[in-house]
């Protein structure tokens, strides 16, 4: 097995989309392409309604990814949790899925003696240090998040530097939902740090509907851009072509 690239979505928001494609669909389309759904609802004062918190559960579970819904405070924390156990949770299926083609069907990671299944997580986790990792960031603009958006900025930043420990190289990208004069606004372009963000959110304008359907299928073409990024940023090392977990 390659070491890979790992490829996440980490949608940002506090609401139910309200225009444009199933969100669900999308995820489910990433999904079948290798790209894992995660989904954080931000709460503030006011609760996010049933039929939200049913959205973010829905995007994430269909996206074979992670859900969480957390007040603001909680937001630094959580951002980086979800990453990582989603990261972790990917491997656990690349793993399962080496075992069936070595050991048949019916055999899973849970079915090895303890001993065994010890020694495959240890591999786990060294993968979750050395893995790839390509992360692209959807932030909810709409009205309703005007006021955590500085908390956003501050869980972003902590996300890169606690994933700069890595051994793994990271590149993330950085786009805002709805846009000014379209579906989506691409606020960062694929690069190893988000340090520079601290020079975007304070420009960043609050208001209109929430397309997250179409913010999450534009987030699937994206993807196809960042081999050429990383060749550009790795042109010294020997290898220049990434296997993609899950394709």
């Amino acid at each position: 097995m390659g070491k890979g690239t790992l490829r996440q979505i980490l949608l940002i928001t506090d609401g139910c989309s309200n225009q444009g494609e199933d969100p669900v669909a999308i995820a489910a389309l990433a999904r079948e392409q290798g790209i894992t759904v995660n989904v954080i609802g931000v709460l503030e004062n006011n609760p996010i309604s049933q039929q939200g918190i049913d959205e973010i559960k829905n995007i994430a579970l269909s996206g074979g990814g992670i859900s969480q819904v957390v007040y603001t405070k909680q937001l630094a924390k959580t951002v980086q949790m979800v990453t990582r156990q989603a990261m972790t949770q990917t491997l656990h299926g690349v793993i399962n899925r080496e075992l069936k083609g070595i050991l048949g069907d019916e055999q899973e990671m849970e079915d090895l003696p303890p001993d065994k299944r010890g020694q495959v997580m240890e591999v786990v986790d060294e993968l979750g240090e050395t893995v790839d990792l390509e992360v692209l960031i959807l932030v909810d603009t709409s009205a309703s998040m005007n006021n955590k958006l500085p908390m956003v900025q501050e869980a972003l930043t902590d996300l890169s530097i606690s994933l700069g420990s890595r051994i793994g190289s990271n590149l993330f990208s950085l786009y805002s939902f709805p846009g000014k004069r379209k579906d989506v606004d691409k606020l960062l372009d694929w690069t190893p740090k988000l340090d520079s963000i601290m020079n975007i959110f304070h420009k960043l304008s609050s208001g209109g509907i929430t397309p997250t359907g179409p913010a999450l299928q534009l987030a699937l073409q994206k993807f196809s851009k960042t081999s050429s990024k990383r060749s550009l940023i790795s042109r010294d090392e020997d290898e220049r072509y990434y296997e993609e977990f899950g394709s």
